[in-house]
């Protein structure tokens, strides 16, 4: 007869089909992926269609090696413009929904601009940021900023304001000051909302980015992937110009992976948003 322990670690060990089911997860989606890259080179190739107007994925790969010493530098530019935009979004986004935690009056004064600028498309006001910074590089990272700032904000106050109540009761029993209850009730409480917000802000901040640099038209070496994309569009270098656009795309995914990731290791031992699923499902 099995020991109690035993049998406990047997209950707790991941089933079978829990492996099958992970397992299906990445294999699944890569195979979709892999039959679509092979219907699309597939169709290229049989239908004979012009390289400039829908070159096969592998020219595309085949030109993004050929031509890595411009896109190279490109990309490196691209990130650095996008993990300083949000960055500046994480830093000033936080401080402000702290602010509007701790003080209505800031929130009542302060939300409503923060909205305009969320609303406000950044392709409108981005000729005019253009036009007041002297700096294009800082133009860039403002407009970057401005997309990614909101949801930030916005998250991350929604988060400092989901406290349990009766946890509120509880530390005015006994006698927290307002940091120790920002430190040990808001700030876990807000955690799950602010990783919602960063991964959606991640994205946003490159979309930005991309969107600011097409409105700019800027030129150069010191430039980002989206005036690679301008540059072959002028010259109808399409192969190059998906070249680039799959460096956008893996970049957007590679920042979405990399947050979901950090949000599992934060959430994924005590909050329901990242733990396993029960009822046999995870």
């Amino acid at each position: 007869m099995a020991s109690v322990p035993a049998r406990r670690r047997a209950d707790s060990a991941p089933r079978p089909a829990a492996w099958v089911e992970r397992a299906l997860r990445a294999i699944v989606p890569a195979a979709l992926i892999v039959a679509l890259l092979v219907a699309w080179e597939l169709i290229v190739r049989v239908q004979q269609v012009p390289h400039y107007i829908l070159p096969a994925p592998s020219l595309i790969v085949r030109t993004l090696i050929e031509h890595w010493g411009s896109l190279g530098p490109s990309l490196w530019f691209t990130v650095k413009l996008t993990l300083l935009a949000l960055s500046a979004a994480v830093l000033g986004g936080v401080l402000l929904a702290v602010a509007f935690a701790l003080s209505r009056w800031v929130e009542v004064a302060l939300f409503p601009i923060a909205v305009v600028l969320q609303v406000t498309p950044i392709i409108a006001i981005a000729p005019l940021i253009l036009i007041y910074v002297e700096s294009t590089t800082l133009a860039l990272l403002l407009c970057a900023w401005i997309v990614a700032f909101f949801p930030i904000v916005a998250n991350t106050a929604v988060g400092l304001k989901s406290a349990d109540a009766r946890l509120h009761d509880l530390f005015t029993l006994y006698g927290a000051t307002r940091w120790q209850r920002l430190r040990f009730l808001l700030v876990p409480s807000a955690l799950p909302y602010f990783m919602a917000g960063l991964k959606v802000a991640g994205g946003l901040s490159l979309i930005g980015a991309v969107v600011a640099e097409f409105t700019a038209g800027t030129a150069g070496r010191e430039t980002g992937l989206a005036s690679r994309i301008l540059e072959a569009s002028f010259r109808t270098e399409t192969p190059l110009m998906f070249a680039a656009l799959l460096l956008v795309s893996l970049l957007g995914v590679a920042i979405f992976l990399v947050f979901s990731g950090l949000s599992k290791w934060l959430l994924g031992r005590w909050h329901e948003s990242e733990m396993p699923r029960r009822n046999g499902t995870q």
